[in-house]
């Protein structure tokens, strides 16, 4: 897509570990290569949010990289070749879903999206994306109807990958992670953030760039607003 750069994403072939949270990585794991940072893991490069589509389908993958703001091309190094082979794209899921329609028709669109619900349902266990679902809403009362529920989905897919559902469960009870997870999609969907990590800014410069929008929604759907003229947060209805 012109204007945008081609970010890379690499199957890694040993292990390596995070260099930003320190996450031990194993073979088979997905890397982003930050310059002097080195290995970063999907989660600490922001691109955990996006859905994998595989090589085969150049019309869809065309379509897709319009619509998706955000994207990776995904590669594999190939002992057999000796080069580094592409695998497909990470994509958004809005981005893919436009461009499936496109594609194909509204049945086998429908299907498509099924079984990635299906595949994605399969790693979390339901109980804690309700629970989580459940927290978002009592801490961000103002989050737009059924925020709430892609919020905790996304988050809880994010933990099933780290260790199972037991961590999943330790951290729907731990509220600075449902924050966090809230703030993350904020940044995705109410922010320049991915025009900024599109154009190849690291990920922690861009969140700087956009801290100040990310702050300015979680206080609207905290129930907090920033009195005209005082400079104080005065609590709406989040009151504890």
């Amino acid at each position: 897509m012109k204007g945008k750069n081609d970010l890379r994403v690499f199957i890694s072939m040993s292990e390596t570990r995070c260099n930003e949270c320190g996450e031990d990585l194993g073979r088979t794991d997905w890397i982003k290569l930050q310059g002097k940072k080195g290995a970063l893991c999907l989660a600490c490069a922001d691109l955990d949010h996006l859905v994998f589509l595989p090589s085969g389908h150049a019309a869809l993958a065309q379509r897709v990289r319009r619509y998706s703001t955000l994207s990776a091309v995904v590669f594999k190094w190939s002992s057999a070749r000796k080069w580094y082979e592409r695998q497909g794209l990470l994509v958004e899921e809005e981005g893919l879903a436009r461009a499936e329609r496109e594609c194909f028709s509204d049945r086998e669109a429908q299907e498509r999206r099924r079984m990635r619900s299906v595949e994605r349902r399969a790693k979390i266990d339901p109980e804690y994306v309700v629970r989580f679902a459940s927290k978002v809403r009592k801490l961000y009362p103002g989050c737009p109807p059924g925020r709430e529920h892609i919020i905790a989905d996304q988050a809880c897919l994010k933990y099933s990958r780290w260790a199972g559902g037991s961590v999943a469960a330790e951290k729907v009870a731990d509220l600075s992670d449902v924050n966090s997870a809230v703030s993350a999609h904020v940044r995705h969907r109410a922010t320049a953030y991915d025009f900024l990590l599109a154009g190849g800014m690291d990920p922690l410069e861009a969140r700087k760039q956009v801290d100040t929008a990310v702050r300015d929604v979680l206080a609207r759907w905290g129930g907090i607003e920033m009195r005209s003229g005082s400079g104080k947060l005065h609590s709406l209805k989040n009151k504890g």
